[in-house]
This record gives C-alpha cells, structure tokens and sequence, in this order.
C-alpha cells in the first residue's frame, strides 16, 4: 500500500506543520522539546529538506490539536493567521481563542472552494489609507463612495452580513466568543484575503456595526488585524477612523438628517419612541443611533446617558413596535451554507468532516441539509 506521505510534496507539507505550529502557539525550539527532536530536525522538517515519517506525523498533529488527515488532505490549506492577533492582545486567552477560530473556519471555507472547484471572487472597495485632517470627515466621505459604489443610495442596510459575503466577497464567520466584550475580528492575508468573525453572543445590531467596523479596517489598513472591543474608547487613528466609519456607513447623515426632521415635524419634538422607529428602520441599536444623532448635533450631547439613567431599556421599544425579534442569523452566513451543502451532496466531505470544518454541531448541520434537501435536483434554469 501506498504511504500517503509519498504523495505530498515535502515543502507542502512542511508549510503545514509550520503553520500548524503557529496556530498552536509553540515556537520551534518549544515544539521541538515535546516531540523529544533536536530544533533542527523540525527546522529541516518545516522547510521541507527532510522527510517525516509515519510516527512523527501521528505525535506532531496530536500536540499541534490538528489531524493527521487535515495535514495531508490534497484540498487541505494551510492559513495561518493567529500570529497577527498577538500584537493586539498578547496576553488576552479569549482573544487568542477567538483568533484560532478564525483561522480554522477560513481555512475551511478555502478547503470547499478548493474540494468544489469555486473559487472565490472578492470584490474589495479600493484601499483608502488614512492622511492628515479630520478623521470623522474622511470617515463621512469613505462610506459615501463605499454606498455609491455599491449602488445602494443613502437607505438602510437590512443585511450587512449579506453584502459583506456576497457583494464584496469577505470571508464572514459568525460564532458565540467567550468573551462577551469581544465583538469582532479582522484579518487580512494575501492567500485567502479579508475574514472577518462575529460574535453571536451579541444582538443582530450589534453584529451589523461590528461589521461597518470591520469593513472600515479593510478600507483603511487591510494589513493591520483587528479585535474590536466596544467597552474600550478608541485611541488610534485607525480605530478611530473605522468607529467613524461604521456609523457613517450604517446612518447615513444626509439621510439621518432628513428622517430626523420628519419625525420631529409629526409632534413638534423628537421623542424616545421616534428614536426607536427610525433605529429600527435603520436596523442599528437605540444607542447606536442617539449616539449618531448626538454626533451630528441634532441631539444634545449626553442625551443617551441621560435616556439610560432615566430607565430606557428594550423593554420600552418590545412595547412600542410588539415582538419585532427577527429570524436569528444562522452561525453558518450564506456562500459557506451553499458550499458546506453542496461538498455533502456531492458526496465529496461526509457529514462528519463538515461539521468539524464549521465548528458546529451535527443537530444544526442536519437541519440545514435539510433545508436544502427541498431544493435537491431542482435547475430553476430548466423550468
């Protein structure tokens, strides 16, 4: 019997156990010690100048928590993103967690692209790099030519998990974070390109603006990862520049403006409940939108802290609009939901490998290939 070592190429191979490594936060000389190998041979292993055997590869994927198929699958990609977080929160578990996440479900999503033979096709806004002046104004101006150039005016933005995959073709991952206050991650990397992931712990529009957050980095400094924390004040420029940025692009002013002033004209005064309907309109949080409305001057300033202080809670906006919960996201967006379902039914990844690639379980895969199962065989083309 063929070794399945004598196919792969050992350069390959060796950028896996590389990268591998990396994910598992060991260093060489650390690695090398609980493999019992001098620092050398894992040298030479990673650069691919010696071959491994059946045995090391068994003890390398156990300590590095891989698998000694994902190591040698043919379609198997090797991304490595987790050493950019470090910088960011070197200290920080839950943001190192998160970071390993991330980087698990692109490499998955590229896998199915590779297995199923659909590329994919991004379509990132031009870069914009942030200069001297103001940065809410070029923030303003940023999501301006962002909506323009997507063709959707100044209205809301019902799905911004939607446009991000499909219209742009960002890698878009949502799944419960351990730390509540992490709401998000960026990554950029030239191979497999923008990947964001999305806390699902947290309420859709809260999701929405970490989002616009996100697309915002892409915007501005693509290469720098990000974790956003809404409980943390932004000190950088770039930080600053993509909170801007997501409100801008979310509530538009032009439009914010004109709303405003119809609400307003209805009663004489803005009050709290118009302040729930147009924050529902806009699909952004109540908070988000007083906040919006403070930052445009069409709101004192405070006026947020001072609704909180005075008892304003969802509550209040369950009475005013009813039960308006929406169907929850799905923890598997759009493009990967295709592309999981479409590898199983052609009989290319089991349901097993599939759940393990999306980090899920199987309850919620079964009920997803159900639901494409109505639509098995059926070419809407041919009809």
């Amino acid at each position: 019997m063929t070794n399945p070592l004598d196919r792969i190429d050992p350069n390959q191979l060796g950028e896996r156990l590389r990268n591998a490594r990396a994910r598992a936060g060991l260093t060489q000389q650390e690695a090398a010690e609980k493999l019992g190998m001098a620092r050398t041979t894992l040298i030479a292993l990673e650069k691919g100048q010696r071959r491994l055997r059946s045995e090391e590869l068994r003890e390398i994927a156990e300590l590095y928590g891989s698998s000694v198929n994902a190591l040698l699958r043919a379609e198997s990609v090797s991304v490595c993103l987790v050493p950019r977080f470090r910088s960011i929160a070197p200290d920080e578990e839950d943001a190192a967690d998160a970071a390993s996440l991330l980087n698990d479900l692109a490499s998955s999503q590229v896998e199915f692209e590779n297995i199923l033979g659909i590329p994919a096709r991004p379509n990132y806004p031009p870069e914009r790099p942030i200069g001297p002046g103001d940065i809410r104004d070029q923030a303003e101006d940023a999501a301006l030519e962002t909506r323009q150039r997507l063709g959707i005016g100044l209205g809301p933005i019902s799905d911004m998990v939607s446009l991000l995959e499909l219209e742009f073709g960002i890698r878009v991952f949502i799944r419960p974070l351990g730390a509540a206050r992490i709401s998000g991650l960026f990554a950029f990397d030239e191979q497999i390109g923008a990947c964001i992931l999305l806390n699902k712990n947290h309420p859709r529009e809260r999701r929405a603006m970490t989002a616009a957050h996100e697309l915002g980095h892409l915007i501005a400094t693509r290469t720098q990862a990000d974790v956003v924390d809404f409980h943390t004040a932004p000190q950088s420029r770039e930080e600053r520049f993509a909170a801007a940025f997501s409100y801008s692009f979310l509530m538009p002013a032009a439009f914010v403006r004109r709303r405003f002033a119809e609400l307003r004209q209805e009663t004489g005064a803005f009050s709290p409940r118009h302040l729930i309907l147009l924050a529902h309109q806009l699909s952004v949080s109540e908070e988000a939108l007083c906040r919006r409305l403070e930052e445009l001057n069409l709101l004192p300033a405070g006026t947020w802290d001072s609704l909180r202080d005075r008892g304003f809670s969802g509550e209040l906006v369950r009475r005013v609009l009813g039960d308006r919960s929406a169907p929850e996201e799905s923890a598997v967006p759009p493009r990967l939901w295709y592309l999981a379902g479409e590898a199983y039914r052609r009989g290319l990844l089991s349901e097993g490998q599939i759940a393990r690639m999306l980090k899920t379980d199987r309850v919620e895969l079964r009920a997803m290939f159900d639901a494409l199962g109505a639509e098995e065989g059926v070419e809407l083309d041919s009809l």
